[in-house]
């Protein structure tokens, strides 16, 4: 081959890749450099924040290559976080042995789990406070059994040319939760009674939260959104998807709920013929673990409550109510709701002066809301052909304002404006000391122009089966005087049958609080001090119990008598603390410092004639 051949060969040979290298150039500048590609958008997003670097317009070979690969990194960085910015829903999960099918249980041992699925495990727990890699197991629109009364099938609702809209607020729901929220509705729900579903965005932070949101729901032509421009809490939001409702019924609804067959006939009825009632549906349980669907039993139904604490509760129907209702799928009168999930007229809403704005995130708004429903001329009832799950959280994963209390402002928020005199039974609760919870003047006035009742009539007429501290002899914490340490246990119902215990004291009430009054009882609302032992038993620790008030004396009759000590007659013993700081009942010793206790007396109100002359034995 001659010379000037192979000079042409090795000519031709050279320039290809130079060639390829100047359309590489031409292509990467295109792509990365120029202000009208659709890749450009990923720079304005942040997350491409550095483009290729010219200098004096030469193009030095190694630092082109060094940024090609960083411009490769973040190229497939980019790919990477889109596909995590819309969670991949499988919408082709279905069939009678689908996870999660008929609301079954999906149990998963985390132990079997490999690292990375054991990551996400993890993950969806911190960020949801539920079982988010379980709810991404089970189909957005899986099937649920019909939990309804047999009864509830058979009632045929006439109701009028009324339609409804269903606010849901949220704040970094999980993605497949939201979904299956709003898939339920959509499913279960007569479309001539529902005319719009309002999503409020809490100025959510998840990516998917943003434009894939938008994107999925236009194919819900009923779904629309409303983006927060700051945090305002669940009481602001709510107020916000208010404002843009065009129904006749306004229905406020969770973002992690499961609607069933039949749910909304039933809220929309009587509010059809009585625009003054409010009403709830049967609240059931969706297993924040295994997501299973629990339906609540109906007999008796449960109904809204609260304590002193001014802490939301759930109790059966008094059987003063059972007695009025001609049967059992009747309506049911409850004195308060959780205040998630229910239905009111929307005219209605606003004449009773819809939520206090002054009050942030959430707490409290529901027992406001309720009080002023009964006192101000309304009727809160619950549906029971109305099905509803809802997944109840053991802890909120959602932060509130640094260093404030929001629960409890909003709570004095409401005494200060409903409680009448009464608010003194929530004060001494957690020794209550003036602090700044804004100005309630113009809810002071929406009650007067209201016409409300007193929180007097509400107790007697709504509300009579709460029990009333208003005869305490000794009231607040329970100091031991020979060690500083105080008596200490929950009084929540979920609590009856476990032991009283100690803990250092914070003088702040909560589960330091205890009364006793005239009857002997030891008590914290609905909660009595017990000991249910002999004289045999007298020295193993831990008997003495927090269980339900029966009102019978015997094993929950005390006394706190004259030296101290609080004495326990049906076992002639006293309660003692032991070295180790638990409680134990032991004989009575006058001398003795860890059987005497520190307790504020109230002057006026004594124990009955028998228990006083026990008192003066010590």
């Amino acid at each position: 081959m001659s010379i000037l051949k192979r000079r042409y060969i090795f000519r031709i040979t050279f320039c290809i890749p130079v060639v390829w290298f100047l359309i590489a150039l031409i292509i990467l500048k295109s792509n990365y450099l120029s202000k009208g590609t659709s890749d450009n958008q990923a720079y304005q997003d942040g997350i491409v924040n550095e483009p290729i670097v010219y200098k004096n317009n030469s193009i030095n070979a190694f630092n082109f290559v060094r940024q090609l690969r960083k411009i490769g990194s973040k190229f497939r960085q980019i790919h990477r976080e889109r596909k995590l910015v819309a969670p991949h829903v499988d919408e082709e999960i279905s069939g009678a042995n689908a996870p999660g099918e008929m609301g079954t249980a999906v149990e998963i041992d985390p132990n079997q789990l490999k690292s990375d699925q054991l990551r996400k495990y993890k993950e969806g727990f911190k960020k949801h406070s539920f079982n988010e890699y379980v709810s991404d197991l089970i189909a957005i629109d899986r099937n649920l059994p019909d939990v309804r009364d047999p009864g509830c099938q058979q009632i045929e609702y006439k109701i009028p040319n009324i339609t409804a809209s269903i606010v849901m607020c949220f704040h970094n729901e999980a993605w497949s939760t939201l979904l299956r929220s709003l898939h339920s509705i959509t499913n279960r729900t007569p479309l001539h009674l529902l005319k719009e579903i309002i999503l409020v965005d809490d100025f959510s932070d998840m990516a998917q939260l943003k434009k894939p949101l938008d994107d999925y729901i236009k194919k819900l032509k009923i779904v629309s959104i409303i983006r927060l421009k700051k945090r305002e809490g669940l009481i602001r939001s709510r107020l916000a998807g208010a404002e843009a409702v065009k129904s006749d019924v306004l229905i406020y609804l969770d973002s992690h709920i499961e609607v069933t067959q039949g749910w909304l006939e039933p809220l929309l009825d009587p509010i059809s013929r009585n625009r003054t009632i409010i009403v709830t549906p049967i609240i059931d349980s969706i297993d924040d673990t295994s997501f299973k669907y629990v339906a609540s039993k109906l007999d008796p139904v449960g109904v809204g409550g609260f304590d002193w604490n001014l802490h939301f509760s759930w109790h059966s129907l008094p059987e003063r109510d059972q007695k009025k209702r001609k049967h059992r799928l009747e309506l049911a009168r409850s004195p308060t709701m959780a205040g998630g999930l229910f239905a009111i007229s929307t005219s209605y809403f606003y004449e009773l002066g819809t939520y206090d704005a002054g009050m942030e995130i959430w707490g409290g708004e529901n027992l406001e809301l309720s009080f002023r429903i009964w006192m101000c001329g309304g009727t809160l009832l619950t549906a029971p052909c109305s099905r509803v799950g809802h997944i109840f959280r053991a802890t909120s994963p959602y932060k509130f304002v640094p260093g404030t209390n929001v629960v409890q402002k909003n709570a004095i928020r409401l005494a200060e404006v409903w409680l009448d005199e009464y608010k003194e039974y929530f004060y001494e609760r957690f020794n209550f000391k003036p602090e700044t919870y804004g100005d309630v003047s113009a809810r002071k006035l929406l009650r007067k122009k209201l016409q409300c009742k007193s929180f007097k009539w509400y107790l007697t007429e709504v509300y009579p089966e709460l029990y009333v501290p208003d005869d305490a002899i000794a009231l607040g914490d329970i100091e031991s005087l020979g060690q500083s340490t105080c008596l200490d246990v929950n009084a929540e119902h979920k609590s009856f049958k476990k032991p009283l215990g100690t803990f250092p004291c914070h003088d702040q009430g909560g589960n330091q609080f205890f009364l006793l009054n005239p009857a002997g009882e030891i008590r914290r609302d609905d909660g009595c001090l017990e000991y249910g032992g002999g004289k045999l038993d007298m020295d193993k620790d831990d008997k003495v119990l927090i269980d339900r008030c029966h009102g019978q004396r015997g094993n929950q009759s005390w006394i706190y008598n004259k030296n101290n000590q609080i004495y326990h007659p049906t076992s002639d013993s006293c309660l003692a603390l032991t070295a180790n700081k638990h409680i134990q009942m032991q004989r009575c010793d006058v001398n003795n410092g860890y059987h005497k206790w520190l307790w504020d007396r109230k002057t006026g109100n004594v124990q009955n004639k028998t228990d006083e002359k026990i008192e003066n034995l010590f």
